[in-house]
């Protein structure tokens, strides 16, 4: 009996991530053959029923159903290696070792450890890991994290690149149109922006209360950031951002956020 090539899923909303993966994964598994890619978890699902795939690289957090979802779907017929963005969402079941998992942006050494395990599953023919009773508390604590942690970690694109941008890093968020422009400092100190593709109205929603405010109907500042704020005679103000030639308004509406500076 001809065994063919080991056959694999992608799974992430984010393109660019995507492909990345699949670049990395071209170099450390050439013989890996990736038969179906999808955009969110409901696609997954019916993407791993119409292929059945080997191995399965799931995005843990996707609109929809998510990773940890498909992989209930998918359960013990296909190897399942979840990457996420976010490292506090590597709880008990990632740390022991039962569950494989990888880092965005993910490193071409942690990826090469995660194909030799998986590589040396399939070799051995063993049945994928029964991992039931640990998707279901990774599911309760995304759950947890959806319902009360804000976020920390933004992914944000400038040309060709996604940028995996700490949120305390960021020095303001500002409208622009159905897209939000970021404004963050890079591991060296230096300015750089970038866009996402949420409004700042759902972003804004999902901030740590009391780091960042809204101080216009289009900006919101991370407090931290504020140098100092220049008041007018026309009940509104401008914010001086530490480090920064960018000055923002503010509305008469948040004027009282500085009435102690």
């Amino acid at each position: 009996m001809t065994v063919g090539p080991p056959t694999a899923l992608i799974a992430d909303d984010e393109p660019l991530l995507r492909d990345a993966l699949e670049r990395l994964l071209s170099r450390a598994w050439p013989e890996l053959e990736v038969v179906a890619r999808a955009r969110n978890g409901r696609e997954a699902i019916e993407l791993f029923d119409a292929h059945a795939p080997k191995v399965c690289f799931l995005d843990v957090q996707m609109p929809g159903k998510t990773g940890v979802e498909a992989a209930s779907h998918i359960g013990r017929r296909a190897h399942v290696v979840f990457v996420t963005a976010y490292d506090e969402y590597a709880v008990d079941a990632f740390a022991q070792g039962v569950l494989d998992y990888l880092v965005k942006p993910v490193k071409p050494a942690r990826l090469a450890e995660t194909v030799e395990r998986v590589q040396e599953r399939l070799r051995a023919a063993r049945p994928a890991l029964n991992t039931e009773e640990l998707l279901e508390r990774l599911a309760a604590s995304l759950q947890r994290t959806r319902e009360a942690g804000p976020l920390r970690w933004l992914r944000a694109s400038v040309g060709k690149t996604v940028h995996l941008i700490p949120v305390e890093a960021v020095d303001f968020l500002r409208s622009d149109q159905k897209c939000t422009v970021v404004a963050w400092r890079d591991d060296s100190g230096k300015s750089r922006e970038a866009v996402i593709r949420i409004p700042l109205k759902e972003l804004s929603t999902q901030l740590e209360a009391s780091q960042f405010a809204q101080v216009h109907r289009s900006v919101v500042v991370n407090m931290r950031s504020v140098d100092h704020v220049t008041r007018h005679a026309n009940e509104t103000a401008d914010i001086h951002l530490k480090g920064r030639a960018d000055v923002l308004p503010v509305s008469r509406n948040y004027l009282h956020l500085f009435r102690q500076m």
